[in-house]
């Protein structure tokens, strides 16, 4: 029996729960956003701006634990 790619997906996203939230990042070439959204799909705290690079990214690392 083959697994399918999609089932593996939706395994993953039904074992997210009320104690989660979801991290979208929008990548561009020289600067990015970040959301966060909890399991009903509400934004939680502000979007973030960073650029396209390494302090960029943890920038982005600090967000998310903060």
């Amino acid at each position: 029996m083959k697994f399918k790619m999609q089932d593996k997906q939706n395994q993953l996203i039904e074992r997210i729960s009320h104690k989660h939230f979801v991290v979208g990042r929008d990548i561009a070439q020289e600067s990015n956003v970040a959301r966060a959204v909890n399991l009903r799909g509400i934004v939680v705290g502000d979007p973030l701006t960073l650029e396209n690079n390494e302090d960029g990214f943890a920038r982005l690392i600090k967000w998310i634990n903060s």
